[in-house]
């Protein structure tokens, strides 16, 4: 799998390990590699899935 991004679909629940204080997201979007997260914390942030890796979470 070439395109790290291609995991990640909207509605899945991750977390940042690198920004534990966000707590829990949920993706709103992917474009390109580009990531729209709602974290509980901090709202909406886009993330470059080529410089981020995140968290799946499946029991939130």
């Amino acid at each position: 799998m070439d395109d790290p991004s291609a995991i990640y679909e909207p509605g899945m629940l991750v977390r940042n390990p690198a920004e534990p204080d966000w707590g829990l997201g949920q993706i709103q979007s992917n474009i390109g590699g580009k990531l729209t997260v709602n974290f509980e914390e901090i709202g909406k942030v886009v993330l470059n899935t080529s410089r981020v890796e995140l968290e799946l979470v499946f029991d939130s």
